[in-house]
């Protein structure tokens, strides 16, 4: 898998985690009074208390450790050589390279498009020829 692929599937790994772990907190955080004219909220009796606890740091723990992949991928990124001129000469020899390459494909596809009408029309007569040749009884 080249370097871009990674980082992309670092980046959705990223977000998976924060989603995760941001809607566990919101699921499992206790409940807030709001104000005191309001009543005290109910508390919800969690099984295991110390799971409780531990979730979140787990979860920030693997939210950590896939960022400094993610900035351990960024690092192994290369370089650019020769700085942003080259890097627009690169460019513009890619486009012309490419218009170069659309104009053969521009000439073929006309070709077929002549030679596919050449077809159509001997077809054409072909189909025309067979059905002159039965005559009606």
């Amino acid at each position: 898998m080249d370097i871009i692929s990674q980082l992309q599937e670092q980046v959705n790994t990223i977000a998976a985690l924060a989603f995760n772990t941001f809607g566990t907190l919101q699921r499992d955080a206790p409940p807030v009074r709001l104000s005191p004219n309001y009543p005290e909220p109910p508390t919800n009796p969690t099984d295991d208390a110390s799971n409780f606890a531990e979730q979140p740091k787990q979860m920030s723990a693997a939210l950590v450790k896939a960022a400094k992949q993610f900035d351990a991928l960024v690092t192994a990124l290369p370089l650019s050589e020769g700085g942003e001129e080259a890097q627009l000469r690169r460019i513009a020899e890619l486009q012309a390279e490419n218009d170069a390459v659309g104009q053969e494909l521009q000439r073929q596809l006309e070709a077929a498009e002549k030679e596919l009408k050449q077809v159509q029309e001997l077809f054409s007569q072909a189909a025309d020829n067979c059905l002159n040749l039965k005559k009606p009884d």
